[in-house]
């Protein structure tokens, strides 16, 4: 089945998309730039979305559900937020369809044409803002933290499963605050929020810093972003979180009265990871055998093979076993197949990316062993089926920790300094990954980078850990550190 993956070496965007085939996790559609998200590439989501979910209720966060279509007129309240989306939107103009006057099939009917075209959400800022204004009138209704779980368009020209598409899943918050104080601090807190759920659950480590004003979101005021590396040396814009100011409650007018019966406007944030993350996490992890996937987040942690076919006999040690299991929250299924060979299972389950696969014959029984097969590391052992539980749950940490490690290590082996121009492209062209470099604070030197390297600037280091100096595009004196990347 590994045959069927093209190596790593020889095609990196080949192996991605062939893993995304080939492990399950996501298909073609008839609509152009979607997606089908099969029940593999679903599960993942559905692990990642109930984690995130629990630490943003556990830091004061409700889900609310807003409307799929935004008003035109909206987006034309915030300057900066229509031009970063005007581009990208989808348009409704009509409501109904008729049978064809000349012919099969159906058209648009003419006279259903809408008194103001709808856009399908690229974004909710605008028709959220526009709800907030009548819930929020006092000191009283703030902090508002709300959370949605959505689809969203963007009509992107250049598609990828899970890293670039036309609809994809996510999350948004967007809150408001009394004081501008209190909304940068919400923006810092998802900031780290996000930064933790990357490293502690996807075992994916991250860069984090703001971005530069040509890389803020549309409307924003400040972005916070996480960035991660990819094996192929490119960076992954992981998840941001936005300080807005007070551009959308300006634009929507929805202000409040303090304690002293003074009307203010309010202080925004809105912030958001998508399914980008699958895309994130296949890159992070995977092989040429197929997908790896952290235990924390995979659909299934353990299987259970029956060798060389389910038996009465070995089928009711595999359902001792995973009763077990199950007791300790790990999730685990006993393959019941009779058709298949264990080969074929076990290079299927490989290709998965299943942590732990537990192989049962009769010669174990006899021993009372199991095998177990590692996904990471590829290692293969023989473990007392007493006591097997335990040593399972330990073996999902030490995978977890394991892929975090790996990862890491390769991002920190490809974390470089660029002195000049030159020795920026050769880096990026021989080695890739993050280059820290002065720069200057203005766009152009940025743009004129990115022109010349294909390199933008994925955030800026708030250590500054360069110092001072001069900018190695333009020579004028520069007191930030910046980490240029090409990227997805």
């Amino acid at each position: 089945m590994a045959k069927q993956i093209t190596p790593r070496s020889e095609n990196y965007s080949q192996w991605y998309n062939d893993i995304v085939r080939k492990a399950g996790l996501a298909d073609k559609s008839a609509v152009r730039g979607c997606m089908v998200i099969k029940p593999l590439g679903y599960g993942i989501w559905e692990n990642m979305k109930a984690q995130l979910d629990i630490m943003f209720k556990e830091t004061g966060h409700v889900n609310a559900y807003f409307p799929l279509f935004i008003p035109k007129s909206f987006l034309s309240k915030e300057a900066e937020h229509v031009e970063g989306f005007a581009k990208e939107c989808a348009v409704i103009t009509h409501h109904r369809l008729m049978n064809n006057p000349d012919g099969p099939g159906v058209v648009v009917d003419p006279t259903a044409k809408l008194e103001e075209e709808l856009i399908v959400r690229p974004t909710s800022e605008t028709i959220i803002w526009n709800t907030y204004k009548d819930w929020i009138q006092s000191y009283r209704d703030l902090p508002l933290l709300i959370n949605q779980w959505a689809n969203v368009v963007r009509w992107e020209m250049r598609t990828r499963p899970f890293l670039r598409t036309t609809e994809f899943l996510w999350q948004e918050g967007h809150t408001a605050h009394a004081t501008s104080q209190e909304a940068i601090e919400e923006s810092k807190l998802i900031h780290e929020l996000y930064a933790r759920f990357a490293e502690d659950y996807m075992a994916m480590p991250v860069i984090k810093g703001a971005k530069t004003a040509n890389e803020r979101f549309a409307g924003a005021v400040e972005t916070y972003t996480i960035e991660a590396l990819m094996q192929d040396g490119k960076a992954l814009q992981a998840g941001t979180s936005h300080y807005l100011g007070q551009n959308f409650a300006k634009a929507f007018d929805v202000t409040y009265s303090d304690n002293n019966n003074k009307i203010e406007h309010v202080w925004a944030t809105s912030w958001g990871v998508s399914t980008r993350l699958i895309g994130g996490l296949i890159m992070t992890h995977s092989d040429d055998e197929g997908l790896v996937i952290p235990p924390k987040l995979a659909p299934t942690q353990v299987v259970i093979v029956p060798i060389p076919k389910p038996s009465e006999e070995i089928i009711k040690v595999a359902e001792s076993i995973t009763e077990k299991l199950k007791n300790l929250g790990i999730r685990v299924k006993i393959d019941r197949d009779d058709q298949k060979r264990p080969g074929f299972k076990f290079a299927q389950y490989e290709m998965e990316g299943v942590p732990i696969r537990l192989g049962i014959g009769k010669r174990d029984l006899e021993k009372n062993v199991v095998e177990i097969a590692r996904r990471d590391t590829k290692e293969k052992s023989s473990v007392d089926i007493e006591g097997i539980e335990k040593y399972i749950k330990d073996l999902l940490d030490e995978i977890q920790n394991n892929l975090f490690s790996k990862a890491k290590k390769h991002r920190d082996e490809h974390i470089s300094v660029a002195e000049s121009m030159e020795q920026l492209t050769q880096i990026l062209d021989e080695k890739g990954g993050f280059v820290k470099a002065l720069w200057d604070g203005t766009t152009e030197t940025e743009l004129a980078v990115k022109d010349k390297t294909k390199a933008t600037i994925r955030c800026i280091d708030d250590e500054n850990t360069l110092g001072t100096g001069v900018d190695i595009m333009s020579g004028k004196p520069a007191t930030q550190t910046v980490l240029y990347a090409r990227s997805y």
